[in-house]
């Protein structure tokens, strides 16, 4: 990797010089963690799946089949709170502690400071947010075929099909937000005691001094999912847990440093 530069967000330095070989390192990195304990990944690509498709199932079953499309381009906000327990696997694999489920499952809770449960909630209002967000865009542009009970074929008509185009670049933009507040932030709870704001304040400051490479970062992302969701999700039980160990990496590359700083 290139020499470390650094600049100041917070109390903490940033990496400013990521790169995409930074990018590709860390996927090779998170694949290496996964293929170790391939366990707890497809544990939490199942519960991800899972929860994806249980509201899909309630949707269809309260005939609301046209709100898949909003609540499945809204669902991925949850993937990095799920992450969390990849993070955790990755933190203890590099550290070289022994791991366990009750381990695992307890990152949730962070250092008991309940900043992760935070980060969740916000996780659980940005959900209810683009819900929202969206719900308007569909009265905007479909308020007379009747909001809640449409079918699929809805998006074929010119209005359907603007509607998409709009709500595309709305909820594009509401998601590299939230990209931009968790990619970093969450990797960090796991693995220091920081609150959170100082959290999202270190991620927001990595995406200010690196960010063609972040975004392409969350590029990658998206492109891996989208892909991974095409066989009936089942590649999700390799990218989503692959992914998230590599975010460690990523940010381990970020801010990583700071524990040399810390320890001089």
């Amino acid at each position: 990797m290139a020499t470390q530069h650094q600049q100041q967000v917070a109390p903490y330095t940033v990496a400013d010089n990521l790169t995409l070989s930074d990018m590709m390192a860390a996927l090779k990195a998170g694949w290496r963690d996964f293929m170790a304990h391939p366990q707890y990944g497809v544990f939490f690509a199942l519960t991800y799946v899972g929860g994806g498709l249980a509201i899909a199932y309630a949707l269809v079953g309260m005939g609301s089949v046209a709100w898949l499309v909003p609540a499945a381009a809204g669902f991925p906000l949850f993937a990095p709170f799920v992450a969390v327990g990849l993070y955790e696997v990755s933190r203890r694999r590099e550290k070289g502690i022994p791991l366990s489920w009750g381990a695992v499952l307890g990152a949730l809770r962070g250092h008991g400071d309940e900043q992760i449960m935070s980060m969740g909630v916000i996780v659980f209002v940005a959900f209810g947010f683009w819900l929202m967000v969206a719900h308007g865009i569909f009265a905007i542009f479909l308020a007379e075929s009747g909001i809640g009970s449409e079918s699929l074929e809805i998006f074929t008509t010119w209005a359907g099909m603007a509607m998409l185009v709009v709500g595309s670049i709305v909820g594009g933009l509401m998601a590299l937000a939230f990209y931009s507040i968790t990619v970093i932030s969450l990797p960090m709870l796991v693995d220091k005691e920081v609150d959170f704001l100082t959290a999202i304040i270190v991620s927001l400051g990595t995406m200010r001094a690196n960010t063609f490479v972040m975004l392409a970062w969350a590029a990658i992302i998206a492109l891996v999912l989208f892909i991974a969701m095409l066989p009936a999700f089942l590649g999700l039980l390799v990218a989503l847990p692959v992914l998230g160990h590599a975010t460690w990496h990523v940010y381990r590359r970020a801010v990583g440093h700071n524990d040399m700083t810390n320890s001089a």
